[in-house]
């Protein structure tokens, strides 16, 4: 009798183990992730996937945020109300850096969306800028650095060669543009389709993201980024696993089909479906995660660092900022 006591015990003490093992998975399997993104191309590789969540065949369950700015969404990331947010690259580096290692690196999801464009046919290398100017908007931040950066390794003094008037948003630089003639500026995409459609003769006279592949300095241009709080990554490492395939998927789905991910862009109030479909083929959306993302990320911040160290929040992140899952 004793002896089938103590295995009833014995038993009994098994089941409440396992029980409690069990819990948090339940827990894990009902989290609904909370993200954040920007109007623009950082966040057009997220729409099939906000698509399936509505339509309830994503793996998990999904709230998104879409902001006009970063501004809008990382407070909102560190004061925990967001779970993952789209930022611009070194803004990831400066959360990092802010919060004492509180955020990591998920995954670029885009690669360099800027351009020099102009009206006429005098721009054809970057050493055709010496002695131009050049109005352009994003100073302070990865655009102002990217051109600098370009210029510079081009035999072009960015502070001497050239005159950078700067703008503060691109509707300013666009109407500029409309107004001059044979005007030269610097705009990200999906401006450069806008503008494209509202200035006659403008045209892409240089790819700064091929200008940076040329230089062949073992990094990449890159625009954006998702970052995540590193305490619900370690709390649900399954659900950040279900996400990541889901958004491979969605940004593969994206760059396949521009014309139905154009709708899908506008049904989420990113930009006008017209100017996305156009715009989908100069945006470099792309998927880059785990270990592929270290070295063209610390390239990045490297060219950044050297610049302005206060552009990647002052210093260098350590290892501990890529999520490795």
């Amino acid at each position: 009798m004793k002896k089938a006591i103590s295995l009833i015990l014995v038993l009994a003490l098994l089941v409440m183990a396992f029980a409690g093992c069990s819990a948090p998975q339940a827990e894990e399997e009902d989290v609904t992730i909370r993200i954040g993104g920007l109007k623009g191309p950082t966040s057009m590789g997220l729409v099939k996937l906000m698509e399936d969540n509505e339509t309830g065949e994503a793996k998990n369950s999904y709230e998104f945020t879409i902001a006009g700015s970063a501004d809008e969404v990382t407070p909102k990331l560190v004061q925990g109300e967001l779970d993952i947010v789209a930022v611009p690259a070194n803004l990831a580096s400066v959360l990092y850096q802010n919060t004492d290692g509180a955020v990591q690196l998920l995954a670029i999801n885009t690669l360099g969306v800027i351009y020099i464009v102009e009206k006429g046919e005098t721009i054809n290398s970057v050493a055709d800028l010496a002695g131009k100017t050049i109005y352009a908007t994003g100073k302070g931040s990865t655009p102002e650095y990217a051109l600098r950066y370009i210029l510079s390794e081009n035999g072009v003094d960015p502070d001497t060669d050239v005159t950078i008037e700067w703008k503060s948003e691109p509707t300013e630089v666009v109407s500029t543009l409309a107004a001059e003639e044979g005007g030269i500026a610097m705009l990200p995409q999906p401006y450069v389709t806008v503008a494209q459609g509202s200035v006659e003769g403008l045209r892409i006279a240089i790819d700064l993201t091929e200008a940076w592949d040329a230089l062949e300095n073992g990094s990449m241009l890159l625009t954006g980024v998702l970052v995540v709080r590193k305490d619900f990554a370690d709390a649900h490492p399954q659900a950040i696993a279900d996400f990541l395939e889901e958004y491979q998927a969605s940004t593969e789905y994206v760059n396949e089909n521009n014309a139905d991910a154009a709708q899908l862009i506008e049904k989420f109030d990113i930009v006008k479906a017209a100017v996305a479909e156009k715009a989908l083929p100069y945006c470099n959306i792309t998927y880059i995660a785990g270990a592929d993302m270290v070295e063209p990320m610390d390239g990045y911040l490297q060219v950044l660092f050297d610049q302005n160290a206060e552009s990647v929040g002052g210093a260098l992140p350590g290892d501990d900022f890529y999520y490795e899952g």
